[in-house]
């Protein structure tokens, strides 16, 4: 699996040149991120690498904002039955039981005041989930999050889904007067195959001025200053890495009797370029 990702990025990295060369007035120009700086391969079973990761804990109440400010059900722990390393990869699982008052358990994870960075290429190799119900991200949240209100901090969703979409993503940005469902954003859709079937890479090129989003080799939408209905954030602060499996919340809408738990979403490796 680690040979196959590997040719996959580099082929990545062949097709980003092959943009460069032909961008026109319409798109910027997409920069060449060569230089690793950062990976996650998630080979040493156990708990996330506490180096890098910290742990969302509750249902947000503790934080002021119950549901995490989405009406989520579940209650996020650290528990290896919610988020383990094991077989090579990262492992998040939404389940559904009885715990502190909630429902359903899951788990969030992220890189604040222990990796952050302004530009660059951040991606991640992933299979989604499957249920109606389910609201699995990898997105990005600026360092000054618990200084200024959301979103003036600045929100960067490389890859969100609602469970119930299996060939659908979305990525988007939050800033200020452009947010919650107001976000600038644009969907992406698998002409053949399903997310939850199949590992994809999702990941954004982040530089001055301008996030480009990909799924796998395809670079589907550009977002620049002149796109967004307020203040771009995104050139002011470095942003930390945050995955998660949420369940229920305005996104993707509560679970029905046809949602089938326990739900996991497999993640193979994280790379930062610049």
């Amino acid at each position: 699996m680690k040979k196959s990702a590997i040719l996959s990025g580099l082929l990545i990295l062949v097709s980003i040149v092959i943009l460069s060369s032909c961008s026109t007035d319409e798109t910027q120009v997409v920069t060449t991120f060569e230089n690793l700086v950062m990976s996650d391969e998630f080979d040493s079973n156990g708990e996330p690498n506490p180096a890098m990761w910290s742990f969302d804990i509750g249902n947000g109440a503790a934080q002021g904002i119950p549901g995490w400010g989405n009406n989520e059900l579940q209650y996020y722990t650290d528990r290896p039955q919610n988020v383990v390393i094991e077989d090579g990869m990262l492992k998040i699982t939404a389940r559904q039981e009885s715990f502190e008052g909630a429902g359903y358990t899951s788990a969030r994870i992220q890189t604040k005041d222990k990796f952050e960075k302004k530009y660059g290429r951040f991606e991640a190799r992933i299979q989604l989930p499957w249920s109606q119900g389910l609201w699995p991200a990898f997105w990005l949240l600026g360092s000054n999050s618990d200084e200024v209100t959301w979103p003036a901090c600045g929100e960067i969703d490389i890859m969100e889904n609602r469970g119930q979409e299996p060939t659908l993503i979305t990525g988007s940005v939050h800033g200020p007067g452009y947010s919650a469902g107001e976000a600038i954003s644009k969907n992406f859709e698998l002409e053949e195959g399903r997310f939850d079937t199949e590992f994809h890479i999702f990941g954004i090129e982040w530089g001055p001025g301008y996030i480009n989003f990909y799924v796998d080799d395809v670079l589907y939408n550009q977002l620049t200053p002149a796109d967004v209905t307020g203040e771009w954030v995104f050139d002011d602060q470095p942003f930390y890495i945050i995955m998660n499996v949420a369940v229920g919340g305005n996104y993707s809408g509560p679970p029905n009797e046809n949602s089938v738990f326990p739900q996991t979403m497999l993640v193979d490796y994280i790379r930062i370029y610049e």
